[in-house]
């Protein structure tokens, strides 16, 4: 029989029906498309071997004068730098303070650690972290159990709270510590997820008086951070929170601290949606953040400091510092910087800010309406063009806005978990020509699905891979690009071929399937006897790395393929290994109006690459 070349556009595509899509890609998992051909994607290693605490879901990184090349994490407990796979806690002290005589009271009876703490109006909420020191034996436990990092396992009021000292009290009941013991608090722990509010009608009907202000039924955001480098030193603030500063002079285990603390501070905003740093021009700008004088958010502002400085906030006749406040929309959302310009989302607008010089030294303008992003983090400048996610397309701004023609948009937007849209998060993938989405599926409250576009060979592909930051090796001076798991670990990506998360690594399972072709308009069954695999394993570590060739027999749309079923359809796999196939035969007859063919593997150590397999195969009749 003669023999079919079988070549499919590159892309999954699922616009439209599988049998619609006929000479395409329909579904897969862990691959992308690289000069039209489809193969599967790297894997992934630990970055050291301890993993941090809570979910990170913003990294940023930067070189310091003595060539460090640093990464920060920020989660919802704490904040890290890690240099070379180890990880240090700058996490900013909020409070410290010397403690009252004998604080202490071994309250969870003999043979628990669990101690009450007396220290009026402490502020600490449950799960937030405190360090003693200076604190004397007592009851059993010992210093080492007293003195170091605790957390706050219960808040028993405004003056008193516990923590599990993981020691052993003699006898419990007992009040000691001494008079020298100095609690160090940092600030107090985020969300880690979105909590919705109750929404319209909760609450009782006319318990306010009219027109006077009524506590917020809205719910709770989880918590983001936001960095950026000043030089060698690092700015990063919470959002709708505090600005802090690390200095790199110090070590790496030196704490942050408040940019309004800094000697010399001025009306240094006390609250911003996010920081950034203008770097052809040298200013700190700060969106979303309480006006000059005030302490209340305005979450339309922008206040920028003075040129070159991190302190001087007033506005004068001898400085640049000033404010401007958007004419549309709600709230700022999120802010990216492009080469020429800042990139400003509200609710529902797209901005521009540029640096005009003195005296005005900011001015915007508004690039569009109606224009929504799905996440503080769902745009990212790659090229000088910004790509990002909204709440129905994906988007692109190139000197003007565009939305991006996407053959996976429906399957994407049909299945977010748009509750937790904080989580969504972009990254780029420069070595590859690719833009990383991560979202929550429907199903979700957690990172668990990507969605990838190709912006060099315009494709999309989608999966399943839970990452919840990332940042691009082009972007520092580090070998491979990283982003971290929901276990609370650093991973370099496109390392290796396998799931490092596991020790020994897990294979990593990939396929692609094809869209269902037939002969003519399916007018005519075809018969299939043998498949000629176009494959390579280059880089494949395995001694014999295989993958799986599956081919599927429908005799009508939309009718499941499934062995011996009833219907006439029917499913034949075989198995294809070797260095590299380009001829060997697989044997698998089958007989249908329509098929479908499936690339897989699930074994470690496995990199391939398909280019045009080839088909046996003939008309077959009408019945």
């Amino acid at each position: 029989m003669p023999l079919t070349k079988l070549v499919f556009r590159p892309g999954l595509n699922r616009e439209g029906t599988n049998y619609s899509n006929e000479g395409g890609w329909y579904d897969g998992d862990k691959i992308r498309f690289r000069s039209g051909f489809v193969e599967r994607i790297g894997g992934w290693v630990k970055v050291g071997a301890s993993a941090f605490l809570g979910t990170c879901r913003s990294m940023h990184d930067f070189v310091t004068l003595a060539s460090e090349n640093l990464l920060f994490l920020g989660t919802e407990k704490k904040a890290y730098l890690e240099d070379s796979g180890a990880l240090y806690d700058i996490t900013p002290i909020r409070r410290t303070v010397t403690l009252g005589a004998n604080p202490f009271n071994t309250t969870g009876g003999a043979g628990s650690g669990v101690i009450t703490v007396t220290d009026t109006g402490h502020g600490v909420t449950l799960g937030s972290y405190v360090t003693f020191s200076g604190a004397t034996a007592f009851d059993g436990l010992t210093t080492a159990n007293l003195n170091k990092e605790q957390v706050v396992t219960a808040v028993v009021n405004a003056n008193s709270y516990r923590v599990n000292t993981g020691g052993t009290a003699s006898s419990g009941g007992t009040a000691g510590g001494g008079s020298s013991v100095v609690a160090a608090y940092q600030i107090n722990i985020g969300l880690n997820t979105t909590i919705l509010g109750p929404g319209w009608g909760a609450g009782t009907w006319g318990r306010f008086t009219w027109g006077s202000g009524a506590g917020s039924l809205a719910g709770q955001t989880l918590r983001l951070w936001f960095a950026d480098d000043f030089g060698e030193d690092l700015l990063m603030n919470i959002a709708d929170g505090q600005i802090f500063y690390w200095d790199a002079t110090g070590t790496t285990n030196t704490r942050a601290v408040a940019l309004s603390s800094l000697a010399g501070a001025s009306n240094v905003p006390t609250v911003a949606r996010k920081v950034l740093v203008s770097e052809t021009d040298r200013h700190v700008i700060c969106f979303g953040a309480n006006p000059l004088g005030e302490t209340q958010q305005d979450p339309l502002l922008i206040r920028w400091s003075s040129q070159e400085s991190l302190t001087d906030w007033t506005p004068t006749a001898t400085n640049t510092a000033g404010d401007l406040r958007l004419s549309q929309g709600s709230e700022i959302v999120t802010a990216v910087r492009t080469s020429r310009q800042i990139l400003i989302w509200t609710d529902h607008t797209l901005h521009s800010l540029q640096f005009l010089g003195p005296p005005y030294t900011f001015g915007t303008a508004m690039l569009g309406d109606n224009i929504r992003i799905a996440g503080p983090n769902t745009a990212i400048s790659v090229n000088d063009i910004v790509y990002w996610m909204g709440q129905e397309n994906f988007y692109m701004y190139d000197g003007r806005i565009q939305p991006i023609p996407c053959t996976v948009r429906q399957y994407v937007f049909d299945d977010l978990n748009r509750n937790q849209s904080f989580k969504f998060h972009a990254g780029s993938l420069a070595s590859q020509s690719e833009v990383w989405w991560y979202y929550c599926s429907a199903s979700s409250d957690e990172i668990d699905s990507y969605v990838v576009y190709n912006y060099l060979e315009q494709t999309w592909v989608y999966g399943k891979l839970a990452r919840t930051a990332w940042n691009d090796r082009a972007a520092g001076q580090r070998s491979f690009p990283q982003a971290t798991g929901v276990d609370s670990y650093l991973y370099n990506q496109e390392n290796g071929l396998d799931d490092g998360s596991t020790s020994p690594a897990s294979p990593v399972d990939a396929y692609v399937q094809s869209s269902d072709f037939d002969i003519g308009d399916g007018d005519h069954f075809m018969l299939i006897n043998k498949v000629i695999p176009d494959l390579n394993f280059s880089q494949s570590t395995a001694a014999a790395p295989e993958v799986e060739f599956t081919m599927a027999a429908r005799n009508y749309n939309g009718s499941a393929a499934g062995q011996g079923s009833d219907s006439g359809d029917v499913i034949r796999t075989s198995v294809v290994s070797g260095t590299d196939n380009y001829t060997k035969q697989l044997f698998m007859r089958l007989r249908g109006r329509q098929m479908s063919l499936k690339v897989s593997s699930d074994t470690t150590g496995v990199k391939w690459r398909l280019g045009a397999p080839r088909l046996e195969m003939r008309p077959d009749g009408r019945r």
